[in-house]
């Protein structure tokens, strides 16, 4: 199955989500990327990829398109202290 390929920015960092609703006839596979800057961090990967296993169905069950499903798992996660102690350090910038 071919992937569908979305691109999106969120907050200033422009991703690019491959999705396959149905991988090997057994599970759906999300992909998701910062493309500019490259492999920037995001609140649900330091590394800016993702590779995500899923049931099939999981995000279409949600009622969401897989940019609005994205948007708002990277909007959860940027709620939490974790990213937002990230966000913070990454402003000030470390001297160790």
């Amino acid at each position: 199955m071919a992937y569908e390929i979305y691109r999106f920015t969120w907050q200033g960092i422009e991703i690019e989500a491959r999705y396959a609703p149905n991988k090997w006839d057994l599970i759906a596979h999300l992909e998701i990327e910062t493309m500019s800057p490259p492999r920037a961090a995001l609140p649900i990967t330091q590394t800016g990829y993702l590779s995500h296993f899923h049931q099939i169905g999981s995000i279409e069950e949600s009622g969401r398109e897989v940019v609005e499903y994205v948007t708002a798992w990277l909007d959860a996660e940027a709620a939490k202290p974790d990213w937002k102690a990230c966000v913070e350090a990454s402003r000030q910038g470390e001297l160790f």
